[in-house]
């Protein structure tokens, strides 16, 4: 009897703990998702402040950047190639390019990076530090409509990357950062390098319309998902 009720007890203790440990290992994944954002935010503020007052996607080969590139049909494929033009600006520190949330892993050093799939994040190709409502990335569990998809949303599985013009409702997958919130949550980066945590409510409330009443192209705002 008395084994019986230790038994009880533990599993009634194991209800409440292992729950509070999860969130607390969720959150603190999440701090250090924002905490590689801002130091992404930075590098690209000190590469732009080095090549003209633009961003990598903005400026062609000629000055350090790949905007030439952007007409091609596979672009997606180059997506890496955004960091790794960085890669001083990032303190030669590839770990920071992928979210500790994802099932993707780091590579060691930027020469060994194998394409998109050593990526967490997608880059907004019209962000701009003088639109700084603009999006300039974010976690790339990002999907289009209103119903979170159950694995990564515009980014596939394989690396090869989508690229995606935004003029609707777009929702957080059930991957990364949404533990816990069935409607999907992530972190977003706007165009000066800041960062933000939002809903999939408050991106499309919020932050979209924001960037949309901001962007420079009619055509709409362009992600590319790693």
């Amino acid at each position: 009897m008395e084994l019986t009720v230790v038994i009880v007890f533990l599993v009634g203790l194991g209800l409440f703990v292992v729950p509070g440990l999860q969130r607390a290992s969720q959150k603190a994944k999440r701090i250090t998702c924002l905490n590689h954002f801002m130091q992404i935010g930075s590098a690209y503020r000190v590469w732009e402040n080095d090549h003209g007052g633009r961003y990598p996607t903005d400026a062609p080969q000629t000055n350090g950047g790949w905007s030439d590139l952007l007409s091609r049909t596979n672009v997606t494929t180059c997506l890496w190639m955004n960091y790794v033009k960085m890669s001083n600006e990032l303190g030669q520190n590839p770990s920071i390019l992928v979210c500790p949330a994802d099932e993707r892993k780091p590579a060691d050093h930027f020469n060994n990076i194998v394409g998109n799939t050593n990526l967490s994040y997608f880059i907004g190709v019209n962000a701009d530090d003088t639109l700084p409502q603009s999006l300039l990335g974010g976690d790339r569990n990002l999907g289009p409509g209103t119903t979170p998809d159950v694995q990564y949303g515009f980014s596939p599985a394989d690396g090869r990357g989508n690229d995606v013009i935004i003029n609707g409702p777009v929702c957080w997958s059930l991957k990364m950062h949404s533990h816990g919130n069935r409607a999907g949550c992530g972190n977003i980066m706007l165009g000066d390098g800041s960062v933000q945590q939002a809903t999939s409510e408050g991106l499309n409330e919020d932050w979209l319309k924001a960037a949309r009443a901001t962007a420079t192209s009619s055509a709409g705002m362009r992600f590319i998902f790693p």
